[in-house]
């Protein structure tokens, strides 16, 4: 049996803040959801069971109910420190001979081909550790800061979680520290090396973006790496899952939106496709939109998804638009998002649906000649981020969907013919919405981009 142990028990003093770091919203979620997410996507990992605080454990039931994520067995308050927490939690677990994978709540970005190495290693060690290598050289200095060492930075590890064990060889480590009166240890593979000297620890490598929320600093810095991360939802099943469900495309008549239409009936959803030049929907326009969304509920009987793909692209100084240009490229890139989420929540609401809106690359940094179109882009990020937190308790999802320069129509008019390569094809995007569609995520940014320019390392235009 391999069981993941989430440490959830900080109250987040350094972070300065009125709720635990565990609980502080990132890319639309809790860290602790994010967290217990990408354990209980693993196929491999069989239970899983949450350490809190006493003062949330409340909070922690409500985030993490049974019925969305049934491999929890339990959600127990920890100890007065971190080791009280595992020794609380290796009680919990009644096979000697599990596997147990201890992992920091606070940690929310790590990947499942890490939890599999630290699993798979336990089939020729007792212990792993989690480490990647220092970039920076590591200096040792006495009580008075004077430096006394510089330890060869070959040979240095900065550790991470998960931390992994055979429940026999962990259990067996805290009994032997419980006779040290001096016992102290920040994290468990001390313990086993400490009071198991003969027990190797292997060190599996980590990942840069495995960061810890410690700091006011890291939430930003993980709201952003989600946005870049190109993730792999947990729920994420083939497009035939999404059969019979209703979705309606605003902007489903040329480029992402016609082929999200085609790959979606093609999977056997029930689509209702609207642009202003097939269906005469304006997408700003509030009483355009009611109807829209009115009669495909009428038709069916529900909504499943929402999907808004309609924007428009003027290039031009801002200095030289008119009022006119202003208040349209305004009103289809940012209004219609505002007037769609608020006309298609009732409906979403009724369904546990989902809204998927659609940025642009340009929306990480503003882009000369058009200035309207990637303020608004950045806007519509932050209306997913606020919308995803806004609606989740009315178990509504929203995503959105960022893609690299893409081969639309819209592109085409504005930039003419380019270069052969330089551009993502518009089925792959698609693809990548679909897939977000039929996921579990919310409040996070999907960016696809062309094979080689990935910042996580991998290769290719990822599907979510």
């Amino acid at each position: 049996m391999n069981v993941g142990v989430i440490l959830a028990g900080g109250v987040g003093v350094r972070m300065g803040l009125e709720i635990p770091k565990q609980f502080v919203p990132i890319a639309g979620r809790t860290s602790l959801e994010h967290t217990v997410d990408a354990f209980h996507g693993c196929d491999f990992i069989d239970e899983i069971i949450v350490m809190i605080d006493a003062g949330s454990l409340e909070r922690a039931e409500q985030l993490l109910p049974r019925s969305r994520y049934p491999k929890i067995s339990a959600i127990i308050t920890g100890g007065a420190t971190r080791n009280d927490t595992s020794r609380r939690a290796l009680r919990q677990i009644g096979d000697p001979d599990a596997k147990v994978i201890f992992h920091d709540a606070v940690r929310p970005l790590i990947d499942v081909a890490i939890i599999r190495n630290c699993v798979d290693a336990l089939d020729g060690y007792e212990a792993v550790d989690t480490g990647i290598p220092s970039a920076d050289t590591i200096v040792q200095v006495d009580e008075d800061d004077i430096l006394v060492a510089v330890p060869p930075r070959s040979s240095l590890r900065r550790g991470q979680t998960p931390q992994a064990f055979r429940h026999r060889t962990i259990s067996r480590a805290y009994e032997i520290a419980a006779q040290d009166p001096d016992f102290a240890a920040t994290d468990d593979c001390t313990v086993v090396h400490r009071y198991l000297p003969d027990v190797p620890i292997l060190v599996v490598p980590g990942h840069e973006a495995n960061i810890k929320i410690t700091h006011p600093i890291d939430i930003h810095l993980a709201d952003r790496l989600f946005q870049l991360k190109l993730q792999t939802p947990s729920s994420a099943e083939s497009p035939a899952a999404l059969r019979g469900a209703v979705v309606v495309v605003f902007g489903g008549g040329s480029g992402i939106g016609a082929e999200m239409v085609r790959q979606l009936e093609a999977a056997g959803a029930l689509v209702v496709s609207h642009s202003r030049t097939e269906t005469g929907v304006f997408v700003e326009d509030r009483g355009s939109v009611r109807t829209a969304l009115g009669r495909a509920a009428e038709r069916y009987g529900r909504i499943d998804h929402v999907v808004l793909t309609a924007g428009v692209l003027t290039i031009g100084e801002l200095i030289d638009l008119t009022d006119e240009q202003l208040q349209h490229d305004v009103g289809v890139n940012l209004l219609a998002p505002l007037i769609i989420a608020q006309e298609a929540h009732p409906h979403l609401a009724r369904s546990n649906g989902s809204l998927l809106l659609f940025s642009s690359s340009s929306y990480t940094r503003g882009r000369a000649r058009y200035t309207v179109y990637s303020a608004t882009k950045a806007a519509v990020v932050n209306l997913t981020q606020a919308l995803a937190d806004e609606w989740s308790d009315d178990g509504i999802r929203v995503n959105c969907v960022s893609p690299s320069r893409t081969a639309t129509p819209m592109r085409e008019r504005a930039f003419g013919v380019e270069k052969e390569g330089s551009l993502v094809q518009s089925e792959a995007v698609a693809e990548a919405s679909v897939s977000v569609l039929n996921s579990s995520s919310t409040g996070q940014v999907f960016d696809v981009r062309l094979p080689g320019t990935d910042p996580f390392g991998t290769s290719g235009v990822e599907t979510p």
